[in-house]
């Protein structure tokens, strides 16, 4: 019987970590916009000649990569 009243707590303290974890990313801004970078893939690059190149920026790794179409 005591190992009951443990998994409860357990479980409780695990509800509450989660429910924490949930208000933290909502005051975060992590769900601000679902939408659009699941519509970005869709929408058309610009139109590069041979001779264009253009450079982006990486966020998540801090890197600006060089990108070409031949």
């Amino acid at each position: 019987m005591q190992i009951i009243y443990f998994m409860i707590g357990v479980s409780l303290l695990m509800a509450l970590g989660f429910l924490a974890a949930f208000f933290w990313a909502m005051s975060k801004g992590q769900n601000d916009d679902l939408h659009t970078p699941a519509m970005r893939i869709l929408l058309e690059d610009e139109t590069l000649t041979k001779t264009e190149s253009t450079y982006y920026h990486d966020e998540r790794t801090n890197t600006t990569h060089h990108h070409s179409r031949a």
